[in-house]
C-alpha cells in the first residue's frame, strides 16, 4: 500500500512512500505483542503527526516502557526524509526507494519497522500500552473519535491547505475558507457545554484537535489573508480550549515553535499572505505554568 503525505499550503509533497501498517496485537499470535522496551518511536518535533504521538506518549506515561528517539526539525535528504532512518527502512522493505520519513514505530527485536501510519500508532499506544494514563481511546467512543479526527483532517487541515494554495484572488478560495470556518464553528458549538470534545474526560479526539489548531495558527495562516485569519480567531471558545490544553505539561512541553517554523520555511514554496502577521494565540506563554494567557492582539 502506498500513500502520498499531505503537504502544507505551498509545500511540495514528498515522494510517495510505502506505508508500513503493522499493528501491536493483544497476544503472541499477533507477532507484535505489547512488551516493555521492545519498541521504539522515531519522532520529529516539527511534524504534526509526531506531535500527536509525542503527546499521547506523555499522557500515557510511557517513558519507561517505549523509548523515543528525536530527529531534527528539518529532514536532511532531498526527498524530505532522514538519512538516519534509511537503514531501518531498507531492512523493512526490499529495495526500498521512498523517503525515510517520520513517524516510525520500530521493533528493536527484529530491527524492522512496525508502522509509519500515525493513526494506527496512536491507537495502539492507547489500547495496548495505555495502562497508567487516561483512557484516550475508550471502546464506547471509538466511532466518535475517528469521526472527529476525519473532520479535523478534512475540514480544517485540508481546507486550510487548499485555501492557502489557491490564494485569496482565486474563485475557490472562499469555498475552501467556508469549509474551514464551518468546521471550526461546529467544534466551537460542541465545546459550549463540555470541557472536552466528548464530555468531561480528555480523549484522543482532543489530542487530534489540539495538534490541528496548533498547525492552523503556526503554519496555515501564513498563506491566508488577514480577514480570513481574523474570522478564524473569532472562535473564542475554541482557542481558549487550545490555550487551556497548552497549559498542561504533557502538551506544552512538546510544543517546539522554532522547530515548526524551521520545517515550514525550509519546505514551503507558497506565497506569504497578510494573515502571517495576525497571530491567533501567543503559544510562547500559553504553556507557562500559572500564567494567564490572553488571545494574541489582532
Amino acid at each position: 500500500m502506498t500513500t502520498t503525505p499531505a503537504a502544507s499550503a505551498g509545500e511540495p509533497s514528498a515522494t510517495a512512500a510505502t506505508a508500513f501498517r503493522g499493528r501491536i496485537g493483544s497476544d503472541v499470535r499477533s507477532g507484535h505483542y505489547p512488551v516493555p522496551h521492545r519498541y521504539r518511536l522515531y519522532l520529529s518535533p516539527s511534524c504534526p503527526h509526531c506531535l500527536g504521538i509525542a503527546l499521547t506518549h506523555s499522557l500515557l506515561d510511557l517513558g519507561d516502557t517505549l523509548p523515543v528517539t528525536l530527529l531534527p526539525a528539518v529532514p536532511d535528504t532531498p526527498d524530505c526524509g532522514y538519512a538516519a532512518l534509511r537503514p531501518l527502512y531498507e531492512a523493512s522493505a526490499h529495495q526500498y526507494r521512498g523517503p525515510a520519513t517520520v513517524p516510525v514505530l520500530s521493533d528493536d527485536w527484529t530491527g524492522r519497522i512496525v508502522s509509519t501510519h500515525a493513526p494506527d500508532i496512536l491507537r495502539d499506544l492507547a489500547e495496548r500500552f495505555g495502562t497508567r494514563g487516561p483512557a484516550l481511546y475508550p471502546a464506547a467512543d471509538r466511532d466518535a473519535i475517528d469521526a472527529l479526527a476525519h473532520r479535523c483532517e478534512q475540514g480544517i487541515n485540508q481546507a486550510a491547505q487548499l485555501a492557502g494554495r489557491l490564494g485569496s484572488d482565486h474563485s475557490g478560495y472562499e469555498t475552501a475558507l467556508d469549509t474551514l470556518l464551518g468546521t471550526l464553528a461546529s467544534l466551537e458549538r460542541r465545546l459550549a457545554d463540555r470541557p472536552y470534545l466528548l464530555g468531561p474526560e480528555l480523549t484522543a479526539a482532543d489530542v487530534q484537535l489540539w495538534v490541528t489548531l496548533v498547525q492552523l495558527d503556526t503554519v496555515h495562516r501564513w498563506h491566508l489573508d488577514a480577514a480570513a485569519v481574523q474570522r478564524i480567531a473569532g472562535h473564542r471558545r475554541l482557542w481558549s480550549y487550545a490555550r487551556r490544553l497548552a497549559a498542561r505539561p504533557a502538551f506544552g512541553r512538546h510544543l517546539d515553535l522554532d522547530a515548526i517554523a524551521r520545517r515550514h520555511h525550509a519546505r514551503c514554496q507558497g506565497r506569504e499572505a497578510a494573515g502571517a502577521a495576525v497571530q491567533i494565540v501567543d503559544w510562547t506563554t500559553a504553556h507557562t505554568p500559572g500564567r494567564h494567557v490572553s488571545p494574541a492582539p489582532h
